[in-house]
């Protein structure tokens, strides 16, 4: 759909709006500008008048003009087949340079002085609208000799592209596209009427109707006395921009009310319909159901198929003479539908009936009778003959708490008012609240509250409405079961990746073997009546003797190092189900190799909590005794995480290793509910240095570093985000004392730390753990 700024301007007033303001509001309705042509037209190119046209004495198709360009008259050669005394022209005059990079001087043709160029269309940067020069007319607007024709909008125009989805066939006209202007800009459309004398003839003793069936159309017919028409500047300049053309002044004239108004029109010869070949007999119009079942007009033949084609036989062929002018409208999806079950030849119309033109015949009837009757002699009898049937709108009642809640945001109930006002909805009988909304019938896309909603989003602006976080409206299909078998799978691929094997095994047991090393086992009156082998004779209560009979047998196949785990049920004495996760670490710390001279230390204790580390994440250590008796008595501890203890770490006892044939062996078990999978967050940063510092401070060998962290928590600043132990250090000289070292590191939000922000934070730690522990810093 091709608009001009100034065409749009006849419907609409586009005060204060420039073209570009204009462009982005067409993208934000959901009118989509595909391309902008700006003509502007040349300086020193001015309006003027031939006042005199003479044959050029020396060339036959030359001739010498006198030009009034308002300041003084020139005299311009100029070999235009059209150019005459008394019309009005364009004049580029010395100086002006043109588009095509001509600059206008004083020359003489054959001999004769000629000041400046009459100029065609062509040559100001316009397609050519008509042959020969530009004959400048009223329909251009007011205008002064000698003025610049840059000043006049009408030359000096924006033509805009605009690309409609298929159910916009509402805006298949200039006033439809003004309309959607109207709602969003909230100015109000222009109308036109024609006026009509009392003392015309009326239509009644010209012209009758009649039909044999009811038929989904509505038809309006005008007899008009066609004379002297002469086709307006204006609407050859609109045409060519469109790039649609007609052969006849009246199929362009009809072509321009269309685009212009929306309004389907069809000029007829009158003699087709009468007896005769003058102008004296009633014409005689027949709607009738052709033999594809269109709606269809004809006197003795057929003359035009409804909203589809028009035969030759008649169409209006001479310029003067009695006309009848049509105005039609038939439904897009009656017409449509029609036409995929009997395809028949149609002219360019049908593309606009098709898509939904617009039904108010009469805005079209009078928007073409202006311009017929201000650009010729034309006339119109009175009256129109009118066919239709009663139509009943579409009605869609909505509330405005449905509006606010599907936009997402309160909109004001005027706002919404007036919106659906300007495109053309009636809502008179709506309420407070409550709109009870009729659908006009150019909107054939409407037919829901959703549809309402939408027209409503698209005049507001998308980019208007303020944003709201989004919200999962229906349940959640995941439940805790996926979550339980993905908090699974992610803990054994990190056991994997920190070089463990996954081993599985039954959820039986040795009761006997349990019982040895002090578990709990399951009551008797629970325990399996028969157990499958006697090996496997109750439900294990740990984990752990299932991994060191793993570890044996991999140790006995050749295996210096041994790494395993296991994600599994376990039971206690009630037989109440649990899931734990096992991990045992034996014998080489790590493979022969180059570094360690093919002879590898043996696992430790220090590194086997760093491979736990590397799976669950950061926790305490904090001395502790297992109730079994697997484990070492001076080498285990509780794993604690936020204050919680979730499982237990330690070496195995010694007369264990030599039992199942393992080399330094450690093994922790964790509560695996007690293991959080929760989404990372991020945390605000420091962008300053961070500062290190460390402390030897001598302390006893007895006293427990959960003591000296506890004083430094307490005592802390704000600066220092961690600290810990780096290395201690024991000799005959320190007797029961040892030197412990901390690293500290300090960092804060606002600056870089200076030397004396450190040294305060150091010294209050220290002093606090002279007063509280009696130890201080290693001399």
């Amino acid at each position: 759909m091709i608009v001009t700024r100034s065409w749009l301007s006849e419907w609409i007033n586009l005060d204060g709006i420039t073209t570009e303001d204009l462009c982005k509001t067409f993208n934000s309705i959901g009118l989509e500008v595909d391309s902008l042509t700006s003509y502007t037209i040349p300086k020193k190119i001015i309006f003027g008048t031939v006042l005199e046209c003479e044959k050029h004495p020396d060339a036959d198709k030359l001739n010498v003009c006198k030009v009034d360009i308002g300041t003084s008259i020139r005299q311009i050669v100029c070999g235009a087949s059209n150019i005459r005394a008394g019309i009005d022209v364009v004049v580029a005059t010395i100086g002006a340079v043109m588009p095509s990079g001509l600059a206008i001087k004083p020359v003489k043709l054959r001999g004769v002085d000629s000041e400046g160029m009459i100029c065609s269309a062509s040559e100001i940067g316009f397609v050519d609208c008509q042959s020969g020069i530009l004959e400048v007319d009223s329909s251009m607007g007011t205008y002064e000799l000698g003025q610049e024709v840059r000043e006049n909008p009408l030359f000096n125009d924006d033509v805009i592209e605009i690309e409609l989805t298929a159910n916009r066939g509402d805006c298949l006209s200039i006033r439809g596209v003004a309309r959607d202007l109207s709602a969003a800009y909230d100015r109000p459309l222009k109308e036109y009427t024609a006026n009509e004398s009392d003392n015309r003839k009326g239509i009644g003793r010209l012209l009758s109707l009649s039909h044999e069936k009811e038929l989904n159309v509505e038809l309006s017919y005008k007899v008009l006395e066609l004379k002297n028409l002469s086709l307006p500047l204006v609407v050859k300049l609109r045409l060519v921009q469109i790039d649609e053309t007609r052969e006849t002044d009246i199929d362009s004239l009809l072509l321009y009310t269309t685009h212009s108004s929306g309004v389907i029109l069809r000029a007829y010869d009158y003699k087709f319909f009468t007896n005769n070949d003058d102008n004296t007999s009633l014409a005689k119009v027949e709607l009738c159901e052709d033999e594809n079942a269109f709606a269809s007009i004809k006197a003795e033949e057929k003359a035009s198929v409804v909203g589809v084609m028009q035969t030759d036989i008649s169409r209006v062929k001479e310029k003067d003479g009695r006309v009848l002018l049509e105005a039609s409208y038939i439904p897009p999806d009656v017409i449509s539908k029609q036409m995929a079950l009997n395809k028949i030849p149609s002219c360019p119309v049908f593309y606009r009936t098709s898509r939904g033109s617009e039904p108010e015949l009469s805005n079209g009837i009078s928007c073409f009778l202006n311009i017929l009757e201000s650009s010729s002699d034309s006339s119109s009898f009175s009256g129109n003959i009118n066919y239709g049937n009663v139509y009943k709108n579409t009605i869609i009642s909505l509330t405005k708490d449905e509006v606010d809640e599907v936009i997402g945001a309160d909109i004001n109930q005027v706002v919404i008012g007036k919106i659906l006002k300007n495109l053309g909805f009636d809502t008179s009988k709506s309420t407070t609240g409550n709109f009870v909304i009729s659908v006009p019938r150019y909107r054939h896309d409407i037919s829901n509250k959703q549809d309402i909603i939408e027209e409503i989003v698209r005049m507001i602006g998308i980019d208007n409405i303020p944003s709201r976080a989004f919200t999962f409206t229906e349940d959640n299909k995941l439940k805790d079961d996926y979550f339980e078998y993905k908090k699974r799978s992610i803990y054994r691929h990190k056991c994997a990746n920190s070089g463990f094997f996954e081993s599985i095994h039954f959820v039986f047991d040795e009761k006997k073997i349990l019982e040895k090393y002090g578990f709990e086992t399951i009551d008797s009156e629970m325990e399996l009546l028969n157990p499958i082998v006697n090996t496997l004779d109750t439900l294990r209560t740990t984990l752990m003797t299932g991994l060191l009979k793993a570890a044996s047998h991999n140790v006995k196949s050749g295996y210096s190092q041994v790494k395993l785990f296991e994600i599994g049920s376990i039971f206690n004495a009630s037989r109440e189900e649990s899931l734990k996760l096992a991990l045992l670490f034996s014998g080489d710390k790590e493979k022969e190799n180059l570094l360690n001279a093919g002879k590898p230390s043996k696992i430790d204790f220090g590194t086997f909590s760093q491979k736990i580390s590397d799976v669950i994440g950061d926790f305490e250590l904090k001395e502790g005794k297992t109730s079994h008796m697997l484990s070492h008595m001076y080498q285990s501890a509780n794993i604690i995480v936020n204050n919680e203890v979730i499982g237990e770490l330690f070496r195995v006892h010694p007369e264990v290793e030599k039992a199942y044939a393992l080399e330094d062996t450690y093994i922790c078990e964790i509560d695996f509910e007690k293991i959080k999978i929760e989404l990372k967050t991020a945390q605000k940063t420091s962008k300053y240095q961070a500062s290190y510092r460390d402390l030897s401070v001598i302390m006893p060998k007895n006293m427990q570093f959960e003591k000296v962290k506890d004083v430094i928590t307490d005592h802390s600043s704000e600066e220092l985000i961690r600290f810990y132990p780096v290395d201690k250090y024991s000799d005959e000289s320190l007797g029961d004392t040892m030197s412990l070292s901390i690293r500290f590191v300090l960092q804060s939000m606002e600056k870089t730390l200076e030397e004396e922000d450190i040294t305060a934070s150091m010294d209050r730690i220290l002093q606090a753990l002279k007063n509280e522990l009696g130890i201080g810093l290693r001399e």
